[in-house]
């Protein structure tokens, strides 16, 4: 009984995969779908708000989604069909694959509103699988890059992802910032990603996966601020200190554990 249970949960997760990968091609601008950049009207555009990253930066995906896939064929040989650690994983990663692909549709659909909490209840689920990884350790560097690696890619990237989504729903909606400057906003809204950063550096005990796209899409921000058609030198200053913070906190974290490590070796030898 268990078996078929676990056989269930890694095909759940192997046709998520595929479901994703396929909303991901449509979302590039292939199969008659829109890019989207050029999709709802270009509210995610990099010159549609102050908050929205370079074009480049959304390369991210191809680690992604190369993980992601990797991860769906490796959690399907038999060595993973019953492994505790996979049983958990297993369907929240399959959820994230399912909202992703529902994400694309909605801006896809011009449905720009409803990618608000699609987005959001996508990062509630990465941010649950997140904490799963930490509740147990990998079992090999291989589970390590394509587990834990993919799960903090993505992590990252979502979250400064959602924060972009919602400035840009805010903007097309015609929101005007109850008279405060547009400046200002942004650099409270970067701001905000910057304390998501260091409270998932701080819980993630200094992961590098995370931190990593989510200064990625930092600096792109700050790239779009500088040289793009929307120029904004405070978006793009508080940018780079979000990145340059979360950077520190991370390294400073993973210093310190490594430190209470060696010194709990020497005690105990």
């Amino acid at each position: 009984m268990k078996k078929s249970s676990d056989r269930l949960r890694q095909t759940v997760v192997l046709v998520s995969a595929i479901l994703a990968i396929v909303g991901s091609f449509i979302g590039s601008g292939a199969g008659g779908g829109t890019p989207i950049q050029n999709a709802s009207g270009g509210a995610l555009a990099a010159d549609a708000t102050l908050i929205a990253p370079g074009g480049p930066a959304f390369g991210i995906w191809t680690p992604i989604y190369l993980g992601l896939i990797a991860y769906a064929v490796w959690q399907f040989l038999p060595a993973q069909t019953a492994d505790a650690r996979q049983r958990t994983l297993g369907y929240p990663i399959a959820a994230s694959l399912v909202l992703n692909a529902a994400w694309i549709l909605s801006i896809q659909f011009d449905l720009l509103a409803l990618s608000v909490p699609v987005i959001v209840l996508l990062l509630a689920v990465l941010i649950w699988a997140f904490q799963l990884t930490r509740a147990s350790r990998p079992k090999s560097l291989v589970e390590t890059i394509v587990t834990d690696g993919t799960i903090g890619l993505y992590l990252g990237w979502v979250s400064i992802a959602t924060v972009a989504n919602v400035t840009a729903v805010l903007v097309a909606a015609g929101f005007s910032g109850f008279g405060i400057n547009a400046d200002a906003w942004a650099v409270g809204v970067i701001a905000v990603a910057g304390l998501v950063g260091v409270l998932i550096s701080l819980s993630g005990r200094g992961r590098l996966a995370p931190t990593a796209s989510l200064c990625w899409g930092l600096a792109w921000v700050a790239v779009a601020r500088l040289t793009g058609t929307l120029p904004s030198a405070p978006a793009a200053i508080a940018a780079l200190v979000a990145a340059a913070v979360i950077l520190a906190v991370t390294v400073i974290v993973r210093t310190r554990i490594s430190s209470s490590t060696s010194t709990r070796g020497l005690a105990t030898a």
